[in-house]
């Protein structure tokens, strides 16, 4: 295996025996081998001017397909192997009529063809180590292609978001296919890959943007609120993951039925939408981001539902009859919920195990702040802008993400604790657990850590940076007094950084390293043209943070 896509790829070089995320060889080539027949269907479709919007099936697939290959979301063998097998019955059925010689390999290759002796799986996982990420030789376009890979990953899991709650954007998947597609042709520059980049960073803007409509038209604009973040004394569930709609579904089943329902990582957003105020059953937040489960989930007792890309390998046995997993997550030996034809899943068997398990053992109290995402942010924006004018806000830290195991992230913690008091800082996603209980005070009258929500709502915080920069006046969105320090890990952060870039901010900071699929010579395109960088230490980051 190779894989080399999250923030804690081994030495930050790769992977290539087992995932510090957990998954086997065998896991990742097949999702090597998943991503490579999606690119085939990509081809197909944009060779052949295919009207997106005659293809619901293949469009919901893609987004499934591509989600299933995001760090940390699906460790079921089986699972992707099956995945596998209907996209290439989809892409088959796609190709008809289609001249194959001037198709990739992607677009027409088989399993299993005539005459070979291999099984399925095992021609799957040869041919898997024919066409993942190493059959680039090229180090350079490698790295460019796998970005754009990883920014469509992310676009992929928010439009999936979306689409269960309602909302889709055909205009966004025609993207998805022509950046997929552009990956198999040899023909393609770096320079044009570069643009293409930022293209990714267009369209992951927009994918951000759906999820916000979707949410909003569907809960409600989130709210400035305070959310419990201790217990009661009845059985319960945990969520944790993205998706609200199952969460909106799992509280619909629970109402009446004595079991409580609490959130964990980021899902805890749910409880800024004022649709979900209104559910009594909706207890509180449980525990902190999704790289602390382990014991989080020994101390619940109740069931835990995954249902997006935060599913750590699960070692006590135990817990496998506690969690299930939905939508596009798996993880073996846990029940899978699948959606009936209308959309709607049956959590009854999760509600019953509930019943039967004591509730969950307090491990924090209190309550935390959050709900600052598009339309609080906006009423504060004139605010914020006399803050600025003023000097009593000197610097805003634009410090979304997504939170990981290694020590070094220690440093966000840090970070936050020692910066000035004259300084606030704007969150989104799990990245926030390092710094979001912290005693910070305030500043302008305003908490100093703004939490926006979800990791696609740092759509919210960017909408913010473009408001502040029109009601200062300022011709440059880099004249605003904000400082980008972002915790990245997985690919939906990518497509947050992408998103940036295309807005035209300079001078971001990834931490705690620099992706390890930016090849030396990429990384120095990414300084030069748009001045990404690292981080160093709290103190001396702090210091030259506040002298720019």
């Amino acid at each position: 295996m190779f894989c080399y896509q999250c923030q804690e790829a081994a030495k930050n070089a790769g992977c290539t025996i087992r995932g510090l995320c957990g998954k086997d060889d065998q896991i990742a080539r097949l999702q090597d081998l998943l991503v490579y027949a999606i690119k085939g269907i990509a081809q197909i479709v944009v060779k052949g001017k295919i009207d997106i919007g005659n293809i619901p099936e293949i469009n919901l697939q893609v987004l499934r397909s591509l989600s299933m290959t995001l760090t940390n979301a699906n460790f079921d063998g089986a699972a992707i192997e099956k995945q596998i097998k209907e996209m290439m019955s989809l892409r088959n059925k796609l190709r008809q009529g289609a001249d194959a010689t001037a198709l990739h390999d992607a677009a027409i290759f088989e399993i299993n063809p005539g005459g070979s002796r291999l099984y399925a799986k095992e021609h799957m996982l040869y041919k898997a180590r024919l066409v993942g990420v190493l059959a680039t030789k090229d180090e350079d376009l490698r790295s460019l292609r796998e970005t754009i890979i990883y920014a469509v990953k992310g676009m992929a899991a928010y439009l999936d978001q979306a689409l269960h709650a309602g909302k889709e954007d055909f205009q966004i998947y025609a993207f998805i296919y022509e950046a997929l597609a552009a990956t198999l042709d040899d023909c393609i520059s770096s320079d044009d890959l570069v643009a293409l980049a930022l293209k990714s960073g267009e369209y992951g803007l927009k994918a951000m943007a759906l999820v916000d409509q979707a949410y909003t038209a569907k809960y409600g604009h989130p709210e400035i609120t305070r959310v419990n973040i201790g217990v009661r004394n009845h059985p319960a569930i945990l969520i944790s993951g993205d998706d609200l709609t199952d969460l909106e579904q799992l509280l619909e089943q629970t109402r009446g039925t004595g079991v409580d329902v609490y959130t964990h990582g980021d899902m805890l957003a749910a409880h800024h939408y004022p649709a979900f105020k209104t559910c009594d059953n909706l207890a509180g937040n449980y525990g902190n981001s999704w790289c602390t489960q382990a014991g989080e989930f020994k101390s619940f007792h109740g069931p835990i539902l995954f249902n997006s890309n935060c599913i750590m390998p699960l070692k006590q046995e135990e817990l496998k009859t506690r969690v299930f997993t939905t939508g596009f997550s798996g993880f073996p030996g846990c029940a899978h919920i699948v959606p009936d034809v209308g959309g709607k899943k049956d959590f009854s068997s999760l509600i019953e195990l509930a019943k039967t398990l004591p509730g969950p053992e307090e491990i924090q109290s209190g309550s935390i702040e959050g709900g600052y995402a598009r339309h609080q942010l906006a009423a504060l924006a004139n605010r914020l802008a006399d803050a600025i004018d003023s000097g009593t806000i000197k610097k805003v830290f634009f410090m979304p993400g997504w939170d990981g195991l290694l020590k070094s992230r220690r440093y966000y913690t840090e970070f936050a604790r020692k910066l000035p008091g004259d300084t606030v800082i704007l969150t989104a996603g799990c990245a926030k657990y390092r710094f979001n209980k912290l005693e910070l005070g305030n500043a302008a009258g305003l908490p100093r850590v703004l939490d926006a929500g979800q990791l696609n709502d740092s759509y919210s915080l960017m909408v913010l940076a473009l408001k502040l920069q029109a009601i200062m006046g300022l011709d440059d969105i880099n004249k605003l007094p904000f400082v980008y320090n972002i915790a990245w890990f997985e690919q939906k952060t990518v497509t947050v950084l992408l998103a940036l870039l295309y807005l035209g901010v300079k001078n971001i900071h990834l931490g705690p390293t620099l992706p390890a699929f930016l090849s030396r010579n990429v990384a120095q395109i990414f300084a030069e043209e748009f001045g990404i960088k690292g981080i160093t230490t709290v103190d001396d980051d702090i210091a030259m943070f506040m002298a720019e």
